[in-house]
């Protein structure tokens, strides 16, 4: 039998020394991975916030004093209706009154239609939030040489009239409810279709396949694959099933609907519902695996049947972790542009979806319609989107995060 050996003193001594040093070093690194990190948000934020606020060097084509002696902010709705009836033509107000009429509006949309129809506002250039603070004088200079006519105004973009305000051709009066609305749609129809029909499939290939069956190991490792392929692939097989294939369904058609086509807001969501799924099944899964055996066992133990082990055992317990899930389905869904491009979201639309069989557009097509443009305002406008997009993001991923903890307290 060998004799065992101790290390000398400070052989040991080195030898614990270099793990300590290794040890160290490696909780460096990641300290240093996990500060680049936080840096790197930081900045992004913080250059969208500079995007969205700052001073904005302006001009009026009609001087607001010649059609009104009040300042046009404190004239009541019935000032702001005469107003309009006074300054556009009989064709022009007639117009406006059969998209809505007047005395429905607010007195903010009132004011929006006085400026944008009669004064007409024209954006000279814009500034971002840090030179507006620390360049204030030189901004004031500069405006005042190259626009003498010019008022110079700090102006957040982001605002409540910029949410209530559907789509324009002009920045100054171009909102997100729009696009707003129809996200909320998407998701709604995305994570609708993707959840049970995602849960269902982990349930089945976790708890009831066998697991040695070479059919079920492909189906497995398809859908691990398919978890990872482009965005676009999704967009070209909605297009193929919903758009064309379904267009009967989609479009509404089977329902009396002879208005539409396949393009509407039911295809994308449907899209991206197969976009989420494999997300969806693969979390599923994780989470119903981790449920103890035990579980199961005690539950066969007292004569369940393997339904009902699921159903009133399983599914509960692994309900939180399947709620994480939706909420990285949510977060993809929401911000995915490419999909929704190939199956016929609109650039620019104006109207609300009433129905999943209307036209429509997403707050992520509206983003790329802006920062696609030349001009500052459009630059202005589409930072105030994507700090919509953060909010309505953080929005629906809180709510998951609050169901979740109550079922993990709930079991």
């Amino acid at each position: 039998m060998a004799k065992l050996t101790y290390p000398e003193k400070n052989e040991l001594e080195r030898f614990v020394a270099a793990r300590y040093r290794a040890g160290w070093i490696w909780q460096f690194i990641f300290l240093s991975a996990l500060i680049f990190a936080i840096l790197s948000l930081s900045a992004l934020i913080l250059n969208v916030i500079d995007g969205a606020f700052g001073y904005v060097a302006y001009e009026f084509k009609k001087d607001p004093t010649t059609i009104s002696e009040k300042p046009l902010d404190e004239l009541d709705k019935e000032e702001l209706i005469a107003v309009l009836q006074t300054n556009l033509s009989r064709g022009a107000y007639n117009k406006l009154e059969n998209e809505k009429p007047m005395d429905s509006r607010n007195e903010g949309e009132l004011y929006n239609l006085v400026i944008e129809r009669i004064i007409q506002i024209k954006t000279r250039q814009t500034y971002p939030l840090f030179q507006s603070l620390f360049e204030k004088e030189a901004i004031e200079a500069e405006v005042k040489e190259l626009y003498p006519e010019a008022r110079l105004e700090f102006r957040s973009w982001l605002t409540p009239t910029f949410l209530a305000t559907p789509q324009s051709s002009r920045a100054e009066f171009a909102g997100v409810r729009t696009a707003l609305l129809g996200s909320i749609w998407l998701v709604t129809i995305a994570i609708g279709f993707a959840l049970p029909v995602g849960v269902g499939a982990a349930v089945y290939l976790q708890e009831y396949s066998n697991k040695k069956n070479i059919f079920n190991r492909i189906i497995q490792t398809n859908i691990n694959n398919l978890a990872g392929v482009p965005s676009i692939v999704y967009g070209m097989l909605g297009l193929a099933i919903f758009v064309r294939a379904f267009e009967a369904f989609t479009s509404g058609a089977m329902f009396g609907i002879t208005d539409t086509n396949g393009r509407t807001i039911l295809s994308a969501g449907l899209t991206m519902g197969v976009l989420v799924l494999p997300l969806v099944i693969i979390n599923a899964q994780e989470a119903i695996k981790a449920v103890p055996d035990s579980i199961r066992q005690a539950a066969f133990g007292v004569g369940a049947t393997r339904w009902q082990t699921v159903w009133s055992h399983v599914l509960p317990n692994a309900l939180p972790g399947i709620l994480t899930g939706s909420i990285l389905a949510m977060s993809r869904a929401i911000g995915e542009t490419a999909p929704l491009i190939v199956v016929g979201a609109s650039t620019f639309i104006t109207m609300d979806p009433q129905s999943p069989f209307t036209k429509f557009t997403a707050l992520p097509i509206q983003i790329y319609q802006w920062t696609s443009r030349a001009q500052g305002e459009f630059q202005a406008i589409a930072a105030a989107g994507i700090l919509v997009l953060l909010g309505l993001l953080i929005t629906l991923n809180a709510t998951a995060i609050i169901l979740r903890n109550r079922f993990q307290r709930r079991y």
